[in-house]
């Protein structure tokens, strides 16, 4: 795998992560919510008003089209399992943004994960 290749699939994998974070600091910011036929509207319109889940979205729409590029060069069977790189990204972000657990299980978890990655990166 080369530089760019190797370079599409990280700015992919990033995008999503970031998506995923930004996703997370809308419904933050929106509060708990349920979807009923009473309140789809105002909730839905909400939510698509949020600026951080409109961001999201965004970075999700970006992050497809850095990975159909990144796909053009690297088998599926390299690329789909760097994905699980967006685990660890995430688990650290939302530990430090959100102050969410990362407890001695979930640090074990993504240290099988960065050996997983290593591994079918240098196959």
């Amino acid at each position: 795998m080369n530089a760019i290749s190797f370079s599409l699939l990280m700015t992919g994998v990033l995008l999503n992560a970031g998506a995923q974070l930004l996703l997370k600091a809308g419904t933050n910011s929106v509060g708990v919510f349920e979807f009923s036929r009473e309140n789809i509207l105002p909730v839905g319109w909400r939510l698509a008003t949020e600026p951080h889940i409109a961001t999201g979205l965004g970075c999700y729409v970006v992050s497809v089209m850095v990975w159909i590029m990144a796909l053009s060069r690297v088998e599926v069977s390299i690329a789909y399992p760097l994905l699980s790189v967006g685990y660890v990204v995430n688990a650290i972000a939302a530990w430090y943004l959100f102050g969410e657990a990362v407890t001695p299980m979930r640090l074990l978890g993504i240290g099988v994960i960065i050996v997983g990655v290593v591994l079918v990166a240098r196959s």
